[in-house]
């Protein structure tokens, strides 16, 4: 069954005051974006069972990479620290961080109960992202709100942040636990950290 992380987290505004958009505006929707990530997570989660997490992580690993800018969201989760790192250190952290995401999601729907995602509309964002609202319907409990921050890249829409509840930031979260990681044990440190969470959220 679906089980979704409720952390807290700080929020400070959209926590996209460092990024710039690239280049004009992307053509399409960012609607259309969260749509097609969500026709393959849907699919992969009514083949939960049979696909197990390796074949869950397999399906979702190209839908994610193309959905998401994961590069600027490790950049963003760091923070100013990040511009000191050498650019193995960021290669590295990028990538673990790649293989968190993927497993995050791999993970955390890992069945089905006859759930349905919405489209709900999108509200322009600063610096000309797009916020897509959306919510997961679910059959035995109450819909939960999941919101998409779009940013515009390479003439096409990436998803930068999703916040739960309407409000929960998952950059937010990630940019508080990983800076202070970061400063108590270096770039290193914090990549050993990312795969053991990686680790953990694979089936013992």
């Amino acid at each position: 069954m679906l089980v979704l992380d409720r952390r807290t987290a700080l929020l400070g505004g959209l926590l996209v005051l460092g990024f710039r958009c690239a280049g004009a505006r992307a053509a399409g929707s960012a609607s259309g974006v969260v749509e097609g990530f969500y026709k393959v997570l849907l699919d992969v989660m009514k083949q939960a069972t049979s696909l197990g997490f390796e074949g869950r992580y397999r399906r979702l690993q190209p839908a994610i990479e193309a959905a998401y800018d994961l590069p600027l969201m490790i950049r963003l989760a760091i923070g100013p620290p990040w511009n000191s790192l050498t650019p193995d250190q960021q290669k590295r952290l990028l990538e673990a961080f790649r293989r968190f995401t993927i497993s995050t999601y791999a993970g955390r729907f890992d069945g089905y109960d006859g759930e349905r995602f919405e489209i709900r509309g999108e509200v322009p964002a600063q610096n000309g992202a797009v916020l897509v609202q959306t919510r997961l319907v679910q059959t035995k409990d109450e819909p939960v709100e999941l919101n998409y921050l779009l940013h515009p890249v390479d003439g096409s829409w990436r998803i930068i942040d999703v916040f739960l509840s309407g409000t929960i930031s998952e950059l937010a979260t990630r940019r508080a636990e990983f800076t202070s990681v970061l400063r108590r044990d270096g770039a290193d440190g914090l990549v050993t950290v990312i795969e053991h969470k990686v680790a953990e959220l694979k089936p013992r």
